[in-house]
């Protein structure tokens, strides 16, 4: 009995022993299937994609329409002598800024001097003449009536007297020219403006016959930039500018930097057949001398305001075949691919007419690694408020259509 005692009591352990061995089994294979799993769902879940974002914005802009112009100084004089002779003062430095009046130059006035001289000699001589000749006109005639004159006599000392008042004109005109030629010798600026480049040195001998430059003035304060745009906008043009002068701005060839604000001063009458644009003129003050006579300058041309336009940073527009389209981050960080339509694009803005509305926001950088209903993460040091456009950051003016 006590060996079958025994013999039960080691088949119990092994038993309990194989048991204990197949729940640790179970249980160990449950609990790797367990991390298995969670590993899975863990590599499973779609990582956030960073991201810049702004926020679409109301803002009033104008709508432009863009053009190619060339700054011309206001006034243009270019100074020549109207008298032979020796240049012997030249009375300004080259660059210098004058005033209407403002002595230039002057050529010897010697000769002008002495023919003034000898015109003035001459008419006083001939006055004398005349005073003489009246005096004997006068005796003639009352010795008529007494028969000591003959009527020839009279009519003959009459025609002294005629000529001699013809000859005084003669002299005054002369005196009048001999003036003016000493006139010409003081060479005076005629208008306000800055000198040029001094084309004849002191010394030289000048003729007016040679039409001989001797130095420009330009005029630059105001000044005038003509620039041209396409015949399309023509009609929009000439309607509002009745309406009110149209703004004009001129950038720099960048088309980055602003250099002077003006006013439309001229629309050409007629449209150039050739090139199909309309040719105008904007006048600026031109104070502060940023634009400069000759130069290349890009304008805009203010056609009209658009007030309360939602727009958005222009980076944040996507183009693809079906159109333009942006990234809207929704309120659970993925994001929405979205059709948009733009009223055009300008100066780092986009004018949204449909498909986002104020306040949301969008994506500005990173879209490129985005699809519909990505998660994102948005990087709040490059997501700063995007800096407002400076004037006349605007809309460029859609082409008008026919019909």
């Amino acid at each position: 009995r006590e060996g079958r005692s025994e013999m039960k009591k080691s088949t119990l352990t092994k038993l309990a022993g194989t048991g204990f061995a197949i729940v640790l089994a179970v249980s160990g294979y449950l609990f790797l299937h367990q991390s298995g799993n969670t590993s899975a769902r863990a590599s499973a879940s779609p990582p956030r994609v960073p991201v810049s974002a702004g926020v679409a914005e109301t803002k009033d802009v104008p709508v432009l329409v863009r053009g190619l112009g060339t700054v011309q100084a206001f006034k243009t004089v270019t100074i020549k002598a109207r008298v032979d002779g020796q240049i012997v003062k030249v009375l300004f430095k080259e660059g210098q800024d004058v005033t209407a009046g403002t002595p230039l130059f002057q050529i010897d006035p010697r000769p002008y001097q002495a023919t003034l001289d000898s015109a003035t000699a001459a008419k006083t001589r001939n006055e004398a003449l005349l005073l003489g000749a009246q005096l004997d006109l006068e005796r003639y005639s009352k010795l008529t009536g007494s028969g000591f004159q003959s009527r020839q006599s009279v009519d003959q000392q009459q025609a002294t007297v005629d000529g001699l008042k013809g000859s005084i004109a003669v002299d005054q005109a002369a005196i009048d020219t001999a003036k003016l030629n000493l006139s010409y010798a003081d060479i005076r600026a005629p208008i306000d403006g800055r000198t040029g480049q001094l084309l004849v040195d002191l010394g030289n001998l000048v003729q007016s016959s040679q039409s001989t430059s001797l130095v420009s003035i330009t005029q630059i304060k105001p000044i005038f930039v003509n620039f041209t745009v396409p015949q399309d906008y023509a009609e929009a043009i000439r309607h509002n500018q009745a309406a009110a002068p149209l703004a004009a701005y001129a950038y720099a060839s960048d088309d980055r930097k602003l250099l002077a604000t003006g006013e439309v001063s001229l629309i050409d009458n007629q449209i150039d057949v050739a090139t199909g644009t309309l040719r105008m003129k904007a006048t600026f003050q031109n104070s502060d001398e940023a634009l400069w006579p000759g130069e290349f300058v890009n304008v805009r041309l203010v056609l009209s305001m658009k007030n309360g336009a939602v727009t958005v940073p222009q980076r944040a527009i996507m183009q693809g075949p079906s159109g333009y389209y942006a990234y809207v981050i929704r309120p659970d960080s993925t994001v929405e691919r979205r059709d948009v339509e733009t009223s055009g694009m300008q100066d780092d803005i986009a004018v949204i007419e449909k498909g986002i509305t104020a306040g949301e926001k969008i994506v500005v950088d990173g879209q490129y690694r985005l699809s519909n209903g990505a998660l994102v993460k948005v990087d709040p040091a490059t997501s700063a408020a995007e800096p407002s456009a400076k004037p006349p950051a605007a809309v460029a003016a859609p082409t008008p259509r026919a019909g």
